[in-house]
């Protein structure tokens, strides 16, 4: 039992490791960007035609992103660019893991006083946006009793709510447009500019702007409180603004639609969509997907394992310590689990970076679940197993090695593919945590084009294909485990 329990808590000290590379302490504002020689910025990435990447090339792309690229030129620094869903953007910007947002970030009273806030790049006002057969809407106060969609960290959730709409949350501008597309909201509230940058890019006619709420958007970049940074980003604005960067940057993006100036785009056909993304979703399946499963499965079940085994002991502080692990990691969802590690954390000084942290609550979650599988597995073995093994002088650790595991192996293994199979699909959760892989591919690739239906179904055949391939080797596994049966 001890030398089991010892290769447990190897198996936790190796997922630990992983999350050495991301700690550390330095030197704090513009000196310490400075030194690095690279800005680091937040961004969506699926927020067309602010943050967004390009059909044709899969470069990310945008008004935020060019503004965000001229401000670090002007400071002659790199940038690097950081993709995370905008409702855990602010908690990436408090982990550190970037050093600016630019992503449409309005100015308003409550995040000038918790972050740091530059001078706005762009100007907009507020709208509502709704179908354009439905008449019903004219003004904010005709919003009460409606539901509209809206990214619930944004501050159009907030116009929203306190005109009486209920509100549905969604990562972004461009899934607000397709419920209201859809019929299932009945309208969005956002900024002009987010509506008529959509309008010139994809000449839906089907949305109107209904009404103008009065309310002056301001978009900035933001920082943590006490940064450092505003005044060389202001001081680059300024230069950008006087030179006419920022206009020829708003031209390019924004105002193609009202001026007339720049050629409607040629959408691609949705096959042709499917077809340019094949690559880029079969390399995130790949290359993160797989391996991820891969770790997060391993050292799961050497967690799995020790907590079984601890589970059944009789020592009653060790069986004690093991169930409430269990009941710990089976009562909360993986998601919040995924939140704790990844954003949580760094208040306490641990900083893990994506990968790792979604190895770390992967295995995590699969040890719960795997250990009452493997509990159950060697309970099943009959005692007489374990007397016969003590009769011909086996001590615990070889009969456990030797005799039962090999005969639990075959009762195990049916559920603890099944446990692998949803691990495959559970890994799109690490979107969330800035892990590009399959699902978050499909979402860039989605985001530009709102051929939502086409690429979500694409990324759901490789998670069915994949799922389909450990079936069959399941199935050929428990073939070759029943050879070793007596009939």
């Amino acid at each position: 039992m001890r030398r089991i329990l010892m290769v447990v808590v190897a198996g936790i000290l190796a997922l630990l490791t992983l999350a050495a590379c991301g700690g550390g302490e330095g030197p704090t504002g513009f000196d310490k960007v400075e030194k690095s020689g690279v800005l680091r910025v937040g961004t969506e990435g699926t927020y067309a035609p602010f943050s967004y990447h390009d059909s044709a090339t899969n470069e990310l792309v945008g008004y935020d992103i060019d503004v965000a690229r001229a401000v670090a030129d002007e400071l002659d620094l790199d940038v690097e660019f950081v993709e995370t869903p905008f409702d855990s953007i602010f908690a990436a910007l408090e982990a550190d893991r970037f050093d600016v947002v630019a992503n449409q970030v309005t100015i308003t009273d409550e995040r000038k006083a918790k972050y740091d806030l530059s001078q706005p790049y762009a100007i907009g006002e507020g709208v509502i946006v709704t179908r354009a057969d439905d008449n019903s809407i004219t003004s904010l106060a005709d919003l009460a009793g409606k539901t509209t969609a809206q990214s619930s960290t944004s501050n159009w959730a907030q116009v929203a709510a306190a005109a009486g709409a209920n509100v549905e949350a969604v990562e972004g501008f461009t899934q607000a447009i397709k419920l209201l597309n859809q019929g299932r909201v009945q309208a969005t509230v956002n900024d002009s500019l987010s509506v008529l940058a959509y309008q010139a890019t994809t000449g839906d006619t089907s949305i109107k702007i209904a009404a103008n709420i009065g309310e002056r958007s301001e978009q900035a970049f933001a920082a943590r409180k006490d940064s450092g940074l505003m005044d060389e980003i202001n001081g680059a604005l300024d230069v950008l603004k006087a030179d006419g960067t920022l206009e020829r940057i708003s031209q390019q993006y924004l105002k193609a639609n009202a001026a007339g100036t720049s050629e409607p785009k040629t959408a691609p056909s949705t096959w042709d969509l499917i077809a340019d993304n094949l690559w880029p979703m079969l390399k995130a399946t790949l290359t993160v997907t797989l391996p991820l499963t891969a770790v997060s499965f391993f050292f799961g079940l050497i967690i799995a394992l020790g907590v079984a085994l601890a589970r059944m002991s009789k020592n009653r502080a060790l069986s004690s310590v093991a169930r409430f692990y269990i009941s710990v990691i089976r009562g909360t969802p993986l998601l919040v689990q995924l939140f704790i590690i990844f954003y949580a954390l760094p208040e306490l000084n641990i900083l893990i970076n994506p990968f790792p942290a979604a190895a770390i609550a992967f295995s995590l979650n699969v040890g719960g679940y795997a250990a009452e599988i493997i509990r159950s597995a060697i309970n099943s073995v009959p005692k007489g197993q374990w007397e016969a093994a003590e009769t011909i002088g086996m001590n615990y650790a070889t009969a456990l090695r030797r005799i039962i595991l090999p005969q639990a192996l075959r009762t195990a293994v049916p559920p603890l593919s099944n446990t692998l199979i949803s691990l495959v699909k559970d890994t799109s959760l690490a979107s969330t945590i800035l892990v590009t892989e399959l699902l978050r591919t499909a979402q860039i690739a989605a985001a530009p084009t709102f051929e939502f239906f086409a690429l979500y179904g694409t990324a759901a055949v490789y998670y069915w294909v994949v799922c389909l391939i450990l079936s069959s080797f399941q199935g050929r596994l428990e073939v070759r485990l029943d050879r070793y049966v007596a009939k």
